[in-house]
Protein backbone atom coordinates (compact mmCIF):
# COMPACT_ATOMS: atom_id res chain seq x y z
CA UNK A 1 0.00 0.00 0.00
CA UNK A 2 1.56 3.56 -1.08
CA UNK A 3 1.29 6.43 1.47
CA UNK A 4 1.05 9.85 -0.14
CA UNK A 5 1.72 13.01 2.41
CA UNK A 6 -0.41 16.25 2.05
CA UNK A 7 -0.30 19.69 3.52
CA UNK A 8 -3.85 20.91 4.97
CA UNK A 9 -5.76 23.28 7.10
CA UNK A 10 -7.52 21.39 9.74
CA UNK A 11 -9.90 22.42 12.51
CA UNK A 12 -10.75 19.59 15.26
CA UNK A 13 -14.53 19.97 16.25
CA UNK A 14 -15.04 21.69 19.61
CA UNK A 15 -15.78 19.80 23.09
CA UNK A 16 -19.31 18.56 23.62
CA UNK A 17 -21.31 21.08 26.19
CA UNK A 18 -19.66 20.40 29.65
CA UNK A 19 -16.51 18.64 28.76
CA UNK A 20 -13.34 20.34 28.46
CA UNK A 21 -11.30 20.59 25.15
CA UNK A 22 -9.15 17.66 24.80
CA UNK A 23 -5.82 17.68 22.70
CA UNK A 24 -3.96 15.12 20.62
CA UNK A 25 -0.18 15.36 20.37
CA UNK A 26 1.74 16.00 16.79
CA UNK A 27 1.74 12.44 15.21
CA UNK A 28 -1.62 10.84 16.33
CA UNK A 29 -2.76 8.22 14.25
CA UNK A 30 -5.93 7.08 15.91
CA UNK A 31 -7.93 9.80 13.53
CA UNK A 32 -8.96 9.00 10.11
CA UNK A 33 -9.48 11.37 6.81
CA UNK A 34 -12.95 10.79 5.42
CA UNK A 35 -13.14 12.19 1.71
CA UNK A 36 -15.27 11.82 -1.66
CA UNK A 37 -13.85 10.52 -4.86
CA UNK A 38 -12.61 13.63 -6.86
CA UNK A 39 -15.67 14.35 -9.37
CA UNK A 40 -17.99 11.90 -8.01
CA UNK A 41 -19.32 12.72 -4.67
CA UNK A 42 -21.31 8.92 -4.86
CA UNK A 43 -18.63 7.72 -3.48
CA UNK A 44 -16.30 8.23 -0.27
CA UNK A 45 -13.18 6.20 1.75
CA UNK A 46 -12.11 6.41 5.16
CA UNK A 47 -7.87 6.71 5.34
CA UNK A 48 -5.98 5.91 7.54
CA UNK A 49 -3.52 8.72 8.39
CA UNK A 50 -0.93 10.36 10.54
CA UNK A 51 -1.09 13.48 11.48
CA UNK A 52 2.02 16.13 12.29
CA UNK A 53 1.28 19.52 13.53
CA UNK A 54 4.05 21.87 12.63
CA UNK A 55 4.83 23.37 15.47
CA UNK A 56 4.93 20.03 17.38
CA UNK A 57 2.24 21.36 19.87
CA UNK A 58 -0.85 19.45 20.19
CA UNK A 59 -3.68 19.64 18.51
CA UNK A 60 -6.46 21.18 20.30
CA UNK A 61 -10.18 21.15 20.33
CA UNK A 62 -11.97 24.28 18.52
CA UNK A 63 -8.88 25.53 17.30
CA UNK A 64 -7.04 25.45 13.30
CA UNK A 65 -3.59 24.02 12.85
CA UNK A 66 -1.37 23.84 9.50
CA UNK A 67 -0.49 20.00 9.42
CA UNK A 68 1.05 17.50 7.33
CA UNK A 69 -1.35 14.21 6.63
CA UNK A 70 -0.19 10.92 5.30
CA UNK A 71 -2.64 8.97 4.08
CA UNK A 72 -2.56 5.37 3.33
CA UNK A 73 -4.05 3.74 0.26
CA UNK A 74 -3.21 3.35 -3.37
CA UNK A 75 -5.96 5.14 -4.52
CA UNK A 76 -5.28 7.93 -2.24
CA UNK A 77 -4.78 10.58 -5.22
CA UNK A 78 -8.36 9.62 -6.51
CA UNK A 79 -10.26 10.84 -3.28
CA UNK A 80 -6.94 13.67 -2.42
CA UNK A 81 -5.93 16.63 -4.09
CA UNK A 82 -5.52 20.64 -3.57
CA UNK A 83 -8.33 22.38 -2.66
CA UNK A 84 -10.16 19.01 -1.52
CA UNK A 85 -12.58 19.19 1.74
CA UNK A 86 -12.18 16.69 4.17
CA UNK A 87 -13.51 15.40 7.77
CA UNK A 88 -12.03 13.98 10.60
CA UNK A 89 -13.17 10.47 11.99
CA UNK A 90 -12.50 8.73 15.21
CA UNK A 91 -11.80 9.97 19.05
CA UNK A 92 -13.02 13.43 17.60
CA UNK A 93 -14.47 15.04 14.91
CA UNK A 94 -13.23 18.00 12.33
CA UNK A 95 -12.68 18.93 9.05
CA UNK A 96 -10.29 20.43 6.36
CA UNK A 97 -9.05 21.35 3.42
CA UNK A 98 -5.83 19.76 1.58
CA UNK A 99 -3.53 22.81 0.45
CA UNK A 100 -1.12 20.46 -1.63
CA UNK A 101 0.44 17.22 -1.98
CA UNK A 102 4.11 16.91 -0.64
CA UNK A 103 6.96 15.61 -2.28
CA UNK A 104 9.90 14.61 -1.07
CA UNK A 105 13.40 14.08 -2.47
CA UNK A 106 12.33 15.40 -5.89
CA UNK A 107 9.72 12.50 -5.95
CA UNK A 108 5.95 12.28 -5.11
CA UNK A 109 5.42 10.73 -1.43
Amino acid sequence: MRQFKFRALLTLDPPAAGRGARQYPSGIHTLMIHAWQIDDLSHDKYFPTVILCDTEEPLQQGERAVVTVTVDGDDALSYLCAGQPFTIWGECGGHGVISRRVFTDGAPS
